[in-house]
């Protein structure tokens, strides 16, 4: 059964890649307002992400810092590590947001 699911697949995307490359309009045809709504979503999406991945990482090392006072210079470089890590998805998600909306014209 799967089998024929994927054989299915497979020559539901010859057929239509096949199409494509015929066609000579393909790219004047393009929907760009959905490219603007992608890369909208893109950046929207990795903020929340990371605003929720360093707001748990400053609150869990906080939390470990009160606990246990002794440790607090061996949880910050961690931390900090790790917030810039985070932040830097965040930031390369804006730069592919920021590709695609200079690929419309």
């Amino acid at each position: 059964m799967i089998k024929k699911i994927y054989s299915l697949l497979a020559f539901a995307f010859m057929m239509s890649a096949s199409s494509a490359f015929a066609a000579n309009d393909v790219v004047s045809s393009v929907d760009y307002s959905w490219v603007a709504m992608a890369a909208g979503f893109a950046i929207g999406i990795a903020a929340l992400g990371g605003a929720l991945g360093q707001g748990m990482t400053a609150g869990r090392a906080l939390e470990g810092m009160a606990r246990n006072p002794a440790a607090s210079d061996k949880l910050f470089t961690p931390m900090i590590i790790g917030l810039v890590l985070i932040e830097s998805l965040v930031i390369y998600a804006l730069v592919v947001a920021i590709l695609l909306v200079l690929k419309v014209p």
